[in-house]
């Protein structure tokens, strides 16, 4: 593998590029015994979870994405990383994320122009204030980890398992209350077109350990339960 960085961070990123790549991901004891999880397995090679160590850079995008549609999320992510983020160092025309720093002093009606109303900022803008403490989370054991971000005001099990599966690269991170996973998961197992969180966790339990790594397998290959009714529609904050 070969590495370049630049800038500040430049020698973090380079020694921690394995992890970034999922390198370190481990999949000792994944056995599927479903059909359909065997054939993805077999079909769908060099899946890795990857862990990026950077934990207030995956609440921010986890937060934004609470209780919205994904294109809500990704349009109001992008225009806040756009407005407020700055350019990357190296020869890329990439932009940084905003600093914990930028994003605790921006008063919460700005973010209105992104399409998050004041609720989704103020999570935030407090976790900006605390990000120190949430960073600390890399160095913890999982369940310490989970623990400590949940006890973040507006950070529930389902924000706290998004973030896991990006900075700490958790196998068995699953995000309980996804409006759609549940149904995703019942339709792939069962093929049922509707499921809850309960069935859910029963389907996953045999893979208890590696479980955020059957979602991966059955979210990459594009399968998701039949829609009914009226799609929800996205909706405008910025006059707020």
């Amino acid at each position: 593998m070969e590495v370049s960085g630049w800038g500040p961070g430049a020698e973090w990123a380079v020694s921690h590029a394995p992890e970034l790549c999922g390198q370190a991901d481990d999949d000792t004891g994944f056995a599927p015994a479903h059909p359909l999880i065997k054939r993805l397995h077999h079909e769908i090679r060099g899946i890795r979870l990857p862990r990026t160590r950077s934990v207030f850079e995956a609440v921010v995008p986890a937060v934004i994405l609470q209780q919205v549609t994904t294109e809500e999320a990704v349009n109001s992510y992008r225009h806040l990383v756009n407005a407020l983020g700055e350019p990357a160092p190296g020869p890329a025309p990439l932009t940084l994320p905003p600093s914990p720093q930028v994003l605790l002093r921006t008063p919460y009606w700005s973010f209105h122009r992104f399409g998050i109303e004041r609720r989704r900022a103020e999570i935030i803008i407090r976790a900006a204030r605390s990000a120190n403490r949430l960073e600390e989370i890399v160095a913890m054991d999982i369940a310490g980890a989970y623990q400590r971000m949940r006890a973040f005001p507006g950070i529930g099990p389902w924000t706290a398992a998004k973030v896991a599966t990006v900075a700490l690269g958790d196998p068995d991170a699953v995000p309980v209350g996804d409006y759609h996973l549940p149904h995703s998961i019942g339709y792939a197992f069962e093929g049922t077109p509707r499921s809850t969180d309960e069935r859910m966790l029963e389907l996953l339990e045999p893979y208890r350990g590696h479980r955020a790594r059957v979602i991966r397998l059955i979210t990459v290959a594009g399968i998701v339960a039949p829609r009914f009714g009226p799609r929800k529609p996205l909706r405008n904050f910025r006059s707020y």
